[in-house]
């Protein structure tokens, strides 16, 4: 998948296009539903993360790549850390996040412009002392008048020795080429990770998963039953046109006809929109075909979860 939108970077000791670059794993963290895939998305120019206003969206590791000419950021974005709820699935994502922090040249706290919550200071003990971290204030464009930031920039900076802190909004693109700068300050030189043109490390098989359940999360809102999940089961190549038939997941009978909808149109509406998104992220034709199967239990066991790739 060919990155269209590349962006210019300006670093400190610029070396030749043609030489090293600024190269290095870059943690975007944060509690739930701060934008932490809204900001993937849009840093490196193309969707390979779903995003939703609701909660615990990302459950995956997932890598982006943004190529410049004089660096290579790889994002990683996390599962939200949660510590409302329990359950298996949300120890297996905290694992996930905690796991992530260990080999990262950079980390990203996203923290909502204008709040700071108990959650993220919860999310604040986990960030490693020997790697530059930097605060991310998302949202930035909600806040008015910007003067109000000022007594949550200061709390902010007494909690933890941030390397830097940039306001940013990543759904209207406000500050994005700052924080560029600020990530591959604290990159280390080094040769390509990644193809040039790489977006993502994951395969079409997981983004067209992915891009399914981002429309179960969309299209269902508070319906929504948190024990299901979206796999691939056969993917096929025909030329330009792609075949893929997906099975939802759900943990009980129950909750089967909240996906169909009334005659068949919810999960209808699930198949054309995500058909859609995928169609313009692969520029071809995109046959999708989607089921429901009840497999009970998938959540709460560790094994399940592993089979289904949360690790």
């Amino acid at each position: 998948m060919s990155n269209s939108l590349p962006a210019d970077v300006t670093v400190s000791n610029e070396m030749p296009a043609h030489g090293p670059r600024r190269v290095g794993y870059v943690a975007i963290v944060g509690r739930p539903n701060v934008g932490k895939s809204t900001l993937l998305n849009a840093m490196i120019g193309a969707k390979v993360s779903i995003t939703s206003r609701k909660a615990q969206t990302t459950r995956h590791r997932i890598h982006g790549v943004l190529t410049t000419a004089s660096a290579q950021f790889v994002f990683v974005d996390t599962p939200g850390f949660q510590t409302k709820y329990g359950g298996t699935l949300n120890r297996v994502m905290n694992r996930v996040v905690t796991q992530t922090l260990s080999d990262i040249d950079v980390v990203l706290l996203v923290c909502e412009a204008g709040r700071v919550t108990p959650a993220d200071r919860e999310v604040l003990k986990l960030l490693p002392q020997q790697i530059p971290v930097l605060l991310v204030l998302n949202k930035v464009d909600l806040v008015e008048p910007k003067e109000k930031l000022l007594p949550l920039l200061a709390e902010m900076q007494q909690l933890y020795p941030f390397a830097a802190i940039i306001p940013v909004s990543a759904h209207k693109g406000l500050q994005l080429d700052h924080l560029q700068n600020e990530i591959a300050m604290h990159l280390p030189w080094g040769e390509l990770l990644f193809a040039e043109d790489d977006l993502t490390d994951r395969n079409e098989r997981f983004i067209a998963a992915e891009f399914v359940r981002e429309k179960l999360f969309r299209l269902l809102g508070e319906e929504l039953p948190y024990g299901c999940t979206v796999v691939v089961e056969k993917y096929e190549l025909e030329g330009q046109l792609r075949r893929i038939y997906c099975a939802i997941l759900i943990d009980k009978d129950a909750h089967k006809p909240i996906i169909l909808g009334r005659q068949g149109e919810r999960i209808k509406r699930i198949g054309m929109e995500a058909r859609q998104d995928l169609e313009r992220l692969f520029s071809g034709s995109v046959y999708l075909e989607i089921f429901v199967k009840t497999r009970s239990g998938w959540a709460d066991s560790e094994a399940s979860l592993r089979q289904l790739g949360y690790e």
